[in-house]
């Protein structure tokens, strides 16, 4: 049996066990792979991936130029984490929940510059998602960015929800290459607006006469 076999078979039973958790029923191909990670390069520093699975976006960011040692994993099968420690042995990996990413200690050797998402954030309820997006931007520096692919027509976190945490996403492509065709979106922190710019509504404002 082949390593890309053994992986397939590997995530198929887990989305059997947890089909709202894992978000296909196959591991992302390597367009995917190389789409999610066009972005980041060895300047990036230290990268924080949520729910690697079997590693495809982990040795996407290896052939970007990170360095083993500078990748945190945020797994939670423990099948998947198990297998994760024989591939990457230098690189960080911890079982846990991503929703619980702000709790933890991070002790990284270079600033946090990229979150990798492999998450299925559609079938989540919105607090979790919330909480993983805290979490993730807890972490990364001023600059950085959350890296994440759906499977939809639009991107997976909704309007208001990035209105509410101060966040805003830009579509990145897609690729239909991918089983099934996927598309990559990057999060940002929003600029803060400065006191000398006006908004839209001010300009409509201008040269109006207010009651006395």
């Amino acid at each position: 049996m082949t390593n890309r076999t053994a992986d397939a078979l590997l995530f198929f039973r887990a989305w059997l066990s947890a089909p709202l958790r894992v978000a296909s029923v196959t591991p992302s191909g390597r367009a995917l792979s190389s789409l999610m990670t066009a972005e980041i390069s060895a300047e990036t520093g230290t990268v924080i991936e949520l729910a690697p699975g079997t590693g495809v976006f982990t040795q996407a960011l290896l052939h970007r130029g990170v360095a083993e040692e500078n990748l945190v994993l945020i797994e939670y099968g423990a099948d998947f984490a198990t297998q994760l420690s024989l591939r990457f042995p230098t690189a960080r990996i911890i079982e846990m929940d991503a929703a619980k990413l702000r709790k933890l200690p991070l002790q990284a050797s270079a600033p946090v510059g990229a979150v990798v998402s492999g998450l299925a954030l559609l079938s989540r309820p919105m607090r979790k998602v919330h909480a993983i997006l805290e979490g993730a931007f807890s972490h990364l520096r001023y600059g950085g960015a959350f890296y994440q692919f759906t499977y939809g027509p639009k991107c997976p976190i909704a309007r208001p929800s990035l209105d509410r945490l101060g966040l805003k996403a830009t579509y990145i492509g897609c690729t239909l290459a991918n089983i099934p065709p996927a598309a990559v979106y990057r999060i940002n922190r929003r600029r803060p607006r400065r006191a000398f710019e006006r908004t839209h509504q001010d300009l409509l404002f201008d040269g109006q006469k207010y009651p006395s």
